[in-house]
């Protein structure tokens, strides 16, 4: 879709604050769905209204598939009519008076306009039919509460009560009733003034929460106690995924969410000092690597340099990654989580985290199990990427042997690639000499990661010894041997003592065996050459 007036245009025309309507035609509302819903409105007798984030985005360029259209009647009426129409099939949602259809790439959402109540106890209102100013009262934000019209007499006029275009235009995140109302009734929009303020701000144009609302914010947090960690989980993986998470982390831990939220990530705030010396502050360093991760990773998918691995039928197929990836964000976030944990003082050393990475690794799925997240392969992934994200580092600042190498790429497999990402934006010293000189060597780590790679293929390792092989090779069940012959096979290779071939992999295994007392079941004899 074509759009081409900008925030500041639409300023200088003036908005419904005024109560000089202002019609916009051009660009904005051009798609053939919307002409379709004005007319079907029409002939019911009833007014709709484009509102919510499609009109915010529209404002600020950004394209959008997802339209929602708030009806002065029955949505979900309006819905059937559009649907049978457009001959697409509706999806009623009864319980919550919805209704949507998809068309032509697009996904429309009606609903009709009412006004809301709450109890204290409960996040879920108390609803009754009501009229498009009612309808725009229970917004969230203002930029949030904007609606364009689709009467035909002021197709396409702005209904802008609170000023959201202004809002939006100095970059405020701002509640259209009093913030203790808004946030009261419903507490995750305490969570979501945090979301939008770090999805929309960019290098070039700040977003930021209201004073009046931060300090709601912050006498309201108790509140938090009524939503389900599912939807608060929703909100922050959102923000993740944003340019800059940081800034949305700062604004939980200013207003007090964060202890609420993910209370192991404040512990890293936590300093102390000893004869003078003291560590560095956790919490704005992880912050710091969450970012410079969203950078490197976006600086990659646009370069078509990080790719994704899918498993179906035992077959693995490679894809270009083109979005953020969730889970690498979480890594980032948890990667020093052990830390607070293993501080240690030693008077020759200092401050010292050992073992951080194993106690953080051990931490994740009691995190992600308090946090309502999946404790699958996606759980396993931020825990493998937390328990290595040394490894690289070491081999920065060490000697780079091809065993060690090796032995990086086994243990990562398809995932090292996101785990250098991750390594890489670890390094952030203030010292920029320091910082120039490690990455310079990482660099160097990176290119020995693929020449080991495309010469011995570790990264997908598969023993060519099986343990089936080593009990019907030499009659034995299945027990402590196999095992302990399987492992001196796997090391032998990854040290580089033999190759990854069967051959020589089966004439080590017959020895490590005969070491052990073990013989092929028709005796010493049948040993191989």
């Amino acid at each position: 879709m074509n759009r081409t007036k900008t925030i500041s245009e639409t300023q200088r025309h003036g908005t419904s604050e005024t109560s000089e309507a202002m019609t916009i035609t051009h660009g904005f509302l051009e798609h053939r769905i919307f002409s379709i819903i004005s007319d079907i409105a029409e002939k019911k007798g009833v007014r709709a209204f484009v509102i919510g984030g499609y009109v915010r985005d529209c404002f600020l360029g950004c394209p959008s598939k997802d339209i929602d259209i708030v009806v002065e009647g029955s949505g979900i009426s309006l819905a059937e009519a559009v649907g049978e129409a457009v001959h697409s099939n509706v999806t009623v949602f009864k319980n919550f008076g919805t209704a949507m259809l998809r068309y032509k790439g697009i996904e429309v959402e009606f609903v009709g306009a009412r006004k809301e109540s709450y109890r204290r106890d409960s996040r879920k209102p108390i609803v009754e039919d009501g009229t498009l100013e009612d309808d725009q009262k229970r917004r969230d934000f203002t930029i949030n509460a904007m609606a364009f019209s689709l009467q035909k007499e002021d197709f396409g006029a702005l209904v802008d009560p609170f000023g959201g275009i202004r809002d939006l235009k100095d970059g405020i995140i701002r509640t259209p009733l009093n913030p203790d109302t808004t946030y009261s009734d419903d507490p995750l929009r305490m969570v979501r003034a945090i979301r939008f303020a770090t999805r929309l701000t960019s290098a070039e144009h700040e977003f930021r929460i209201t004073q009046e609302s931060l300090e709601s914010i912050r006498r309201n947090r108790d509140r938090m106690s009524i939503l389900s960690k599912e939807r608060i989980t929703e909100e922050l993986n959102k923000m993740l995924v944003c340019s800059r998470p940081s800034v949305g982390f700062r604004l939980m831990d200013e207003t007090g969410l964060l202890d609420f939220v993910l209370p192991q990530l404040t512990k890293l705030k936590e300093t102390e000092t000893v004869n003078g010396k003291g560590h560095k502050e956790n919490f704005s360093h992880t912050l710091e690597v969450v970012d410079n991760v969203a950078a490197l990773e976006a600086s990659l998918i646009s370069e078509g340099m990080l790719h994704d691995w899918h498993t179906a039928d035992n077959t693995e197929t490679e894809t270009v990654r083109t979005e953020p990836y969730l889970w690498l964000r979480w890594a980032a976030l948890l990667h020093d989580i052990g830390k607070p944990a293993t501080k240690r003082y030693d008077p020759q050393a200092g401050w010292t985290f050992h073992g951080h990475e194993i106690v953080g690794a051990r931490m994740v799925p009691k995190i992600f199990q308090s946090m309502k997240m999946p404790l699958n392969e996606k759980m396993k992934y931020v825990q493998k990427l937390v328990n290595l994200h040394l490894r690289p580092i070491a081999l920065v600042t060490e000697e780079v042997t091809d065993s060690a190498v090796r032995r990086l790429l086994f243990d990562a497999g398809n995932d090292i690639d996101d785990l250098m990402v991750l390594c890489k934006s670890d390094i952030t010293s203030k010292n920029p000499k320091k910082v120039e000189r490690l990455k310079h060597n990482f660099d160097i780590v990176k290119q020995k990661l693929a020449d080991v790679e495309a010469k011995d293929a570790i990264r997908n390792f598969k023993n060519p010894i099986r343990g089936e092989y080593i009990m019907e090779t030499f009659g034995i069940p299945p027990g402590k041997p196999v095992g302990m012959i399987q492992e001196h096979v796997k090391n032998a290779i990854l040290d580089g003592i033999i190759e990854n071939r069967f051959e020589e992999a089966d004439r080590l295994m017959r020895e490590k065996a005969a070491e052990m007392g073990l013989f092929p079941k028709g005796g010493p004899e049948s040993q191989a050459d």
